[in-house]
């Protein structure tokens, strides 16, 4: 007999839980669609010893309630795999099979190197404690519930690492069987594990990204201009089976502000990726429940720090342009938002800020000041279009989104996506094009390419880090400045090449071999010849651009 679990996608799954489980366990519901994602708390639930961790008896409990629960709403069909172009996705290509047996002794080690070394490719051997484990993994995805494993790495061994699946449209349009994003917390029983100085990993499988470069090369590229999480290559294998080549990517978190800032303290928030587009920083009013909806709070929750950001959106929103500068100051980072819009533009970041005012981070450092950090970078160097797999929208032109849906697929779609942002879903699914909620045309702005106008959205006002800073002469010069600088260096090719080269060498083999990889061995072969082409389309589109009058 099939586990009900089987037939269901994440969202199925969340979207058949009792409603007021679902919409814990979701998180939905801030203005315009998606709100912060809010984990369930079952560890406190099931935790029968108060050791504030679940033993293998107390995860099997909370495993099957949320299998009874999930299976109660009758199996209607969600999201899983990735489909046609807009609209809810399709099937996944199935993995070919288990990948090859590895253990430590195959594999070289890099005991003294940086853990975002660009020139390792280091092995992470994860043993979880439970031999079902990926579909603990998949159930558990929005709860604090984390699985524990062995890691062992460099000669060392980690015991009881907290081990979730991570991302969102990365994890639900993927399904079980493929590689998911990892997330692994070092110190999650045992205070003192780290590795290199870093207490959580990231694993992630390049959802959207046959060239595995997207957020290599973003990070190298930004760096130089703004903190930005670092980005390497690690190979991952699980009960001694490799599963293939993952991107380590830096967490947001005291180590980064440690790395960037020379301080552990300040205030920190992640803006998750939503659909719904409203992270932008609008000023909502001063009831701060109307931004715990949009914003995640990673530090200490000080109504204080609360109160500061509520100041910051106020104060961007309301102040004059002539003003704004100097009202700003004492309290923006004003140079480094302007970089972080440009890199977000300039780089066509079809998951970033200018699309969706999602997806990045704020860090409020100890003297008060506010900080926008980049985030997820999978969907930079955009050629516009996509090809059509599990996204959320199309190109630059697309407007109607995909093709319809039936009714239980509707229905369930629409409790995922709340009203307000199913307001501007036709009759198809999800919309791409130009736009956002409020802006040109009430749609959702989506993806991007090479001819993406670097002044695009300069009046949305979900996204006032672009229309309030860029309606101030002297800051939008300055932004312009950057973008050029950006497409002169950055993106002619005799730079990127070699970055590109010395990347997709180390891990050739691996893509190769991989049996759970999300695209063809084929595609990543073809990628830098389109990444050649990204560059130079997009490089000479900037250089030749001009602001109308």
């Amino acid at each position: 007999m099939t586990h009900p679990l089987h037939r269901l996608s994440l969202v199925a799954t969340l979207a058949l839980l009792t409603p007021q489980a679902s919409a814990v366990a979701q998180g939905f519901g801030g203005p315009g669609g998606f709100g912060a994602p809010a984990d369930r708390k079952l560890v406190k639930v099931f935790d029968k010893d108060g050791d504030k961790r679940l033993n293998a008896t107390e995860r099997k409990a909370a495993f099957d309630s949320l299998v009874v629960e999930a299976a109660s709403g009758g199996g209607r069909r969600g999201f899983g795999g990735r489909g046609g172009r807009g609209g809810p996705p399709g099937v996944a290509t199935a993995p070919s099979g288990p990948g090859a047996r590895l253990s430590p002794a195959d594999v070289k080690t890099f005991p003294k190197a940086k853990p975002y070394d660009l020139a390792t490719l280091r092995t992470f051997f994860l043993e979880p404690e439970d031999a079902n484990w990926e579909k603990e993994l998949m159930l558990f995805k929005d709860t604090d519930i984390e699985v524990p494993a062995t890691l062992r790495v460099d000669g060392r061994t980690f015991l009881d690492v907290g081990v979730r699946f991570r991302g969102m449209s990365s994890f639900m349009m993927v399904p079980e069987g493929q590689k998911h994003s990892i997330n692994l917390t070092l110190d999650a029983v045992r205070d003192t594990q780290q590795l290199g100085g870093y207490r959580t990993l990231n694993l992630l499988n390049s959802h959207e990204d046959a060239s595995w470069m997207h957020s290599i090369l973003h990070a190298q590229i930004a760096r130089t201009y703004i903190p930005t999480p670092m980005a390497n290559f690690a190979r991952v294998a699980i009960n001694g089976e490799s599963w293939g080549v993952y991107v380590s990517s830096q967490q947001f978190n005291k180590d980064f502000v440690r790395d960037n800032f020379g301080t552990t303290e300040g205030a920190r928030w992640k803006v998750p990726g939503s659909p719904g587009a409203r992270g932008g920083l609008e000023y909502v009013g001063d009831d701060v429940k109307a931004y715990k909806n949009t914003f995640e709070i990673k530090s200490k929750d000080d109504p204080k720090s609360w109160a500061d950001l509520v100041n910051l959106t106020r104060v961007l929103n309301q102040t004059p342009p002539a003003q704004l500068e100097a009202a700003l100051a004492p309290i923006l980072d004003i140079d480094g938002a302007l970089k972080f819009l440009a890199l977000d533009i300039a780089l066509v970041n079809g998951d970033g800020y200018w699309t969706r005012a999602s997806d990045y981070s704020i860090y409020q450092d100890t003297k008060g000041v506010f900080h926008v950090i980049p985030q997820d970078a999978n969907e930079t160097f955009s050629s516009g279009g996509g090809r059509g797999r599990g996204g959320f929208g199309g190109g630059r032109d697309a407007g109607r989104g995909g093709p319809p849906m039936d009714s239980a697929s509707m229905a369930a779609f629409r409790r995922t996506m709340g009203a307000d942002t199913m307001a501007f879903v036709g009759r198809g699914g999800p919309p791409g094009g130009p736009g956002g909620p409020g802006g040109p045309g009430g749609r959702m702005m989506m993806g991007g390419g090479v001819d993406t106008d670097p002044l695009v959205g300069i009046t949305d006002a979900t996204k006032p880090l672009r229309s309030k800073l860029l309606a101030v002469p002297a800051l939008r010069a300055r932004y312009l400045s950057y973008v050029r600088e950006i497409a002169t260096k950055w993106l002619d090719w005799k730079t990127l090449e070699p970055m590109v080269t010395r990347s997709q060498s180390l891990i050739a083999a691996d893509v190769k071999a991989d049996t759970r990889k999300l695209d063809s061995y084929e595609a990543f072969e073809k990628s830098a010849a389109e990444l050649k082409d990204f560059a130079d389309k997009r490089r000479a589109f900037l250089l030749a651009w001009k602001e109308k009058p």
